[in-house]
């Protein structure tokens, strides 16, 4: 087994509260292949791309990752892509979070002028239901043009093919 494999099942079983077996032993036990299990378990979900309607020269897209709905703080990642020619116009992603006790929150939005960025919106607690929307920004206006939300609940994720 691997030097880096090793390391990495013992960072996740310090992650994970775990006590760490010597290297040599967790890369044989069962116990190593039980905190690389753990680990894969809570690993992002893909729920691909959500992209704004197109506009007179062009459109934004955000390639959504999201962690499962029983964490603590839910995360919606990835990447947010300018596919506008338009020199004044931008991408721009934002996440409407639905609380489990009730009431609802926004992330602050992301914006782009590039061909592609790196996004992260977190939530503030456990959510039941998460909005995405993505639209096309224009910068001398300070207004979204063209947007579309996609609605993600748990629901929808538990009924997909596997």
């Amino acid at each position: 087994m691997r030097k880096n494999l090793v390391i990495g099942l013992l960072a996740a079983a310090s992650a994970l509260g775990l006590t760490a077996a010597p290297a040599h032993a967790a890369a044989d036990t069962a116990a190593g292949r039980t905190v690389a299990a753990r680990a894969t378990a809570a690993a992002p979900i893909h729920w691909g791309p959500v992209q704004s309607r197109s506009g007179h020269r062009g459109y934004a897209k955000a390639d959504v990752w999201i962690t499962p709905f029983t964490a603590e703080t839910f995360v919606v990642s990835g990447r947010l892509y300018d596919r506008d020619a338009h020199g004044g116009h931008c991408a721009y992603v934002r996440a409407r979070f639905h609380y489990v006790g009730g009431g609802t929150g926004w992330a602050l939005p992301k914006t782009t002028c590039a061909p592609k960025k790196t996004i992260r919106l977190s939530s503030d607690g456990q959510i039941k239901r998460v909005d995405v929307k993505v639209c096309v920004y224009d910068r001398a206006r300070r207004t979204t043009l063209n947007c579309y939300a996609d609605a993600i609940t748990p629901a929808i994720i538990a009924n997909w093919p596997r």
